[in-house]
């Protein structure tokens, strides 16, 4: 199972490329490590969200891993932690 880093800022720039890279490992079961995300913006978080739900659809393994306390706050504070499958 291929594992991606995820990088610093999930901002605006990064939305495109972010919904670039995912979709090049469509219908693969994908692990993303948020070790260094300092930033989450919603245009990123949305990009997330919505690659959630394809991959559950496609009946496929999309998982957040390593979470920074940046990123477990900023989802948290947007209510998608349960959403992109995050626990305590």
């Amino acid at each position: 199972m291929p594992t991606l880093s995820l990088g610093p800022a999930l901002d605006l720039s990064a939305a495109a490329p972010l919904r670039t890279l995912l979709l090049a490992h469509r219908f693969q079961d994908l692990d993303l490590d948020a070790s260094a995300v300092s930033r989450v913006g919603g245009q990123c978080l949305q990009v997330l969200l919505a690659a959630k739900r394809t991959w559950d659809a496609d009946g496929r393994v999309f998982r957040l891993l390593n979470i920074s306390d940046a990123c477990r706050d900023a989802l948290a504070i947007t209510q998608a932690r349960a959403q992109l499958g995050v626990e305590d």
